[in-house]
């Protein structure tokens, strides 16, 4: 064993794929997680790109419901995994920053999503549900904040916040709490392994969330991938591209092995990535494109925080359907467990949503009257068509270099109408005082009533200057 905490949890591993109800509820769907990584919102076929083939994912969203106003709850990757499985805003427990926000060795053993917090996870499997994590952690590496100890049976992935695609060259990779010798590309392997819990859990219901590190940095593509893409002079684009190529392939692999077991009417199929694409100076760019929004991932503009995202139940969610009400990545929770016949209780205090009855026409009022962000001193609100923002002014100045949890300097508050300048180019604030007013007011109540980060700026680790 390579870490300390992995003998803590031999026993858990020693248990992957048991334990599960032999009386597991009949008649409820699957549930299965494909997510993306610094996914650009402009590089998939179904979202406008040109350059880049995706046909599994196309036909997903063709087979299901693409909704075009579908945001994450933060413009980086570990933020928005823990809103991913508490369904809760997750400044609300202080996982404001990627982990790493400083505070020495003593503080690194307690950043990770907190324990207090339940998980998707959790709840699936307390309703008979085989669980399964393939892929990418990035919410603690402590033994207390081991996917196998927070809702999850089996774990195939790496727990850090980015990894070598070539896995045998460097770096862990662990099935359980066992590290592994992986030769496979590691999309690949993600692939492989997720054909493989299906295949062990057909019979019974389950979820599966299948975490892609692609298309993330380092730029690791096979060759013959890359290969194909020769006609883009970019090299870095073209790297892109074989990367993005190989997370279609694996999707498409998980489609088809659901279809081939008669599990495509069974299963709640959801897709989106963490967060938006690198494209910003001053960070480590991918190659990926949000057109026509802008921003970047780090920021709290569109280009940051709204990303595809498609849901599929074939015979219960309408095919090729196109949702443009505003929706967000804590609404899987609840989705989820409204799937499987788990009522959400009062006492968990959700700020997801049941989006079963919207994406059906079963209601025709939106899911959310208002959408929140916050990172650092950057912000957002979203009210209707109208979004008050205070950004990253790394965007504006050309070359400018910024670190989102040093404190970057801001903008004032601006104010965009989404429904006609989606590119939020063109600042209304002042024409429009009073809707500035409203929303800015209805953002710092938000605020007021989050936590303190646990890590990172204003966090007891790095308090503020006064």
């Amino acid at each position: 064993m390579r870490n300390s905490w992995l003998a803590a949890l031999a026993t858990v591993g020693a248990g992957q794929g048991t334990g599960i109800a032999s009386d597991a509820p009949a008649g409820r769907p699957n549930v299965v997680l494909l997510v993306a990584d610094d996914l650009g919102y402009g590089d998939l076929g179904f979202q406008g790109a040109r350059d880049i083939p995706t046909p599994h994912l196309d036909a997903l969203a063709q087979g299901g419901v693409r909704c075009t106003s579908g945001y994450v709850s933060g413009p980086y990757c570990s933020p928005t995994r823990a809103g991913l499985l508490t369904g809760r805003y997750q400044q609300r427990f202080g996982h404001e920053f990627n982990p790493g926000g400083g505070g020495g060795a003593a503080a690194a053993k307690n950043v990770g999503l907190p324990v207090t917090e339940t998980t998707l996870a959790d709840r699936l499997k307390a309703a008979g549900y085989a669980t399964g994590l393939v892929g990418k952690w990035h919410l603690g590496s402590e033994a207390k904040f081991h996917p196998q100890k927070r809702g999850f049976d089996e774990f195939f992935g790496f727990l850090g916040g980015q990894h070598t695609y070539f896995a045998s060259k460097s770096g862990d990779v662990y099935r359980g709490t066992e590290v592994v010798k992986e030769e496979a590309y590691l999309t690949d392997a993600f692939s492989r392994e997720a054909l493989s819990f299906i295949d062990r859990h057909k019979d019974h219901p389950f979820f599966l969330q299948l975490s892609f590190n692609a298309v993330h940095t380092p730029m690791d593509a096979t060759e013959d991938r890359v290969a194909r893409f020769s006609s883009i002079e970019d090299p870095k684009r073209r790297t892109y591209a074989a990367m993005l190529s190989a997370l279609d392939e694996a999707a498409g692999n998980v489609i088809e092995r659901l279809r081939a077991a008669g599990l495509e009417e069974k299963t709640l199929i959801i897709f989106f990535s963490d967060n938006g694409g690198p494209t910003m100076a001053g960070t480590t760019t991918n190659g990926s494109k949000n057109d026509p929004l802008r921003g970047s991932k780090r920021t709290t503009l569109e280009g940051g925080v709204r990303v595809p995202f498609v849901l599929s139940w074939k015979g219960t969610l309408p095919a090729g359907k196109v949702y443009d009400q505003p929706i967000i990545q804590l609404d899987i929770l609840p989705t989820a467990l409204a799937a499987a016949g788990v009522d959400a209780e009062p006492e968990w205090k959700l700020d997801g949503v049941n989006l079963l009855p919207h994406l059906n026409g079963k209601s025709d009022q939106p899911p959310h009257d208002t959408l929140y962000w916050r990172l650092g001193d950057q912000a957002a609100i979203r009210r209707g068509d109208w979004k008050l923002v205070r950004y990253d002014q790394t965007v504006d100045l050309a070359g400018a270099q910024s670190d989102a949890r040093s404190g970057p300097p801001v903008t004032p508050f601006r104010l965009y109408n989404l429904a006609k300048d989606i590119g939020e180019t063109n600042d209304l604030s002042t024409e429009n005082p009073d809707k500035a007013k409203e929303l800015l007011a209805a953002w710092e109540d938000w605020s007021g009533q989050l936590a303190r980060p646990l890590w990172g700026p204003g966090s007891r680790a790095t308090p503020a200057a006064n």
